[in-house]
């Protein structure tokens, strides 16, 4: 996996998934669209972990600047 995502993207998808997490676990959204918003919310942590987006590579985009 070579590496595709800017510091700057990766801190913002932090941010969603720390949000997402908020509104699901303080109870504001519930039902399938909690459910669904901490899906998004592991996906957005895991993909800034690994620096790397499967979605970025099928659409040939990157935000990193080698």
């Amino acid at each position: 996996m070579r590496r595709n995502m800017s510091n700057t993207d990766r801190i913002i998808r932090v941010l969603l998934a720390a949000l997402f997490a908020y509104l699901y676990f303080g109870g504001i959204v519930s039902g399938t669209w909690g459910i669904v918003l901490l899906v998004l919310a592991g996906v957005f942590l895991l993909t800034s972990l690994a620096s790397f987006c499967p979605l970025y590579t099928l659409f040939k985009f990157s935000t990193y600047k080698e």
